[in-house]
């Protein structure tokens, strides 16, 4: 088994990967055995560029390969997020307090039956499904969700889309 790359930060280089379909919708994935949701992601290795890890991880995390998709686009820059307390491993070295990303934008070219859950050698998600682009932001685990934000506006140019106005709260009188 790889052993983790942690920065000098403390955070673990990670791919984020969304892939959207014809008509701008997106891959949603639960995590197995569980009622969490979100996009594929993972772990850079040690020597891996970014781009190859991302190819990496959509074949183990959802079967596709490199000739079902293809790339629209990636954050220019590293978005990180930290881990709630709880779930640091203080006993592990060197310390992870959470996951800097590159996010990939994929349109997928090669049909929808080509996502397979089941090849890697353990599988991560037992269900998929497609949503709205901006569904995500609302939908994945709270510590994600500034990370998601930023990925999705960032790379929504690349798909013609503009994020909906937010509706505030209504007022009371």
């Amino acid at each position: 088994m790889d052993t983790q790359v942690i920065d000098s930060d403390g955070f673990r280089p990670n791919v984020g990967i969304i892939v959207a379909n014809e008509e701008n919708r997106v891959l949603w994935a639960r995590r197995i055995r569980q009622d969490a949701w979100q996009f594929p992601q993972g772990g850079i290795r040690r020597n891996e560029a970014p781009e190859q890890a991302m190819y990496r991880e959509l074949s183990e995390e959802i079967g596709l390969l490199p000739e079902h998709v293809e790339i629209m686009g990636y954050t220019r820059g590293w978005l990180r997020y930290r881990l709630p307390d709880k779930m640091v491993r203080r006993h592990c070295f060197p310390l992870c307090i959470g996951q800097k990303q590159k996010w990939y934008l994929l349109r997928l070219v090669g049909g929808e039956n080509a996502v397979r859950l089941d090849r890697g050698k353990k599988p991560e998600f037992d269900q998929w499904c497609w949503i709205d682009y901006w569904q995500p932001i609302r939908d994945v685990v709270f510590f994600k969700q500034q990370v998601y934000q930023q990925a999705l506006e960032e790379l929504a140019p690349l798909l013609s889309l503009k994020r909906p106005q937010q509706t505030g709260q209504k007022r009371q009188t």
